[in-house]
């Protein structure tokens, strides 16, 4: 694995007042978004590790001068949010309670889960902190910029226990985290993923009916990137649900083959078998 560096690119205007520096599918590099107010500018994810926020934090002063910036994380996922501790003093940061209380409970596990994937990661997250928000709501919270509104909505528990909408009422814009990946199988991982949940999260999210989407990881698109992980998640439940009774093993080696076939064109699918595994643990109980 390469080094997760955020590209060193200008921001991508997507509408009037919003920005994206894409993440060029790199791993472990999520789409960082800039909405830019009359009056203050709100940064969504950092990158991973401290040059990657700080690239991000340049490219923001860039954007907005001197406005005040704030800083929020779709979740608490080293490679969208364990780059905080550069925005501390330079930002407000703001997000939801359960996110605050997951990153305080699993922080130093998944600096140490992801220092395990290359000795560039471990170099990137050696001297990260845990920064807590200056500012945590409980269901959801308003932010006027000026000129453009920005409402941050708890979704989780799905992908995480702390998802988070990020949603531009007026622009039917949505930054989706990694509820929502183009053309990457979804991260169904941990004690806190929850898959049938998920599902329903996505349905919320298609109800808002944007028009533009722009995902954890990939190329921004549209609402039908929502679809598509919905989709992608009832089918794999409703074979979990057909081979009910199967061992997991066997479930497995029946179904991965099915589901590389029919979704050829997506990366990571080391994630299939998690996502069997989580849904075979539903009906389990």
């Amino acid at each position: 694995m390469s080094a997760p560096v955020v590209p060193d690119t200008e921001p991508e205007q997507i509408a009037e007042r919003v920005f994206v520096i894409p993440d060029q599918r790199i791993d472990l590099v999520p789409n960082v978004g800039f909405v830019v107010g009359d009056d203050a500018t709100l940064v969504v994810d950092t990158g991973m590790g401290v040059a990657n926020a700080a690239r991000v934090l340049e490219k923001a002063r860039g954007l907005t001068g001197d406005r005040l910036l704030l800083l929020t994380l779709t979740h608490f996922h080293p490679e969208h949010g364990f780059g905080a501790q550069v925005f501390r003093d330079a930002a407000t940061i703001v997000y939801n309670e359960s996110q605050r209380a997951e990153l305080e409970q699993s922080f130093d596990e998944f600096v140490q889960l992801f220092s395990g994937f290359s000795p560039e990661v471990a170099e990137i997250l050696a001297d990260v902190e845990r920064v807590d928000p200056h500012v945590a709501y409980r269901e959801d919270a308003r932010i006027d910029l000026g000129g453009i509104v920005v409402e941050l909505e708890a979704l989780g528990p799905a992908h995480t226990l702390g998802d988070q909408l990020v949603w531009l009422g007026n622009e039917r814009l949505l930054f989706a985290g990694d509820l929502v990946e183009n053309r990457f199988f979804p991260i169904l991982f941990g004690p806190a993923t929850d898959a049938s949940r998920w599902i329903s999260v996505l349905e919320r999210l298609e109800s808002l009916e944007p028009t533009t989407v722009v995902p954890g990881h990939g190329a921004v698109g549209d609402a039908r990137l929502v679809v598509e992980v919905r989709e992608y998640l009832e089918w794999v439940r409703s074979l979990v649900q057909e081979g009910a009774g199967s061992g997991l093993d066997a479930l497995k080696a029946d179904l991965e083959p099915r589901v590389r076939e029919r979704y050829g064109d997506w990366d990571n699918p080391e994630w299939i078998g998690f996502a069997i595994e989580c849904f075979q643990g539903e009906l389990d109980g």
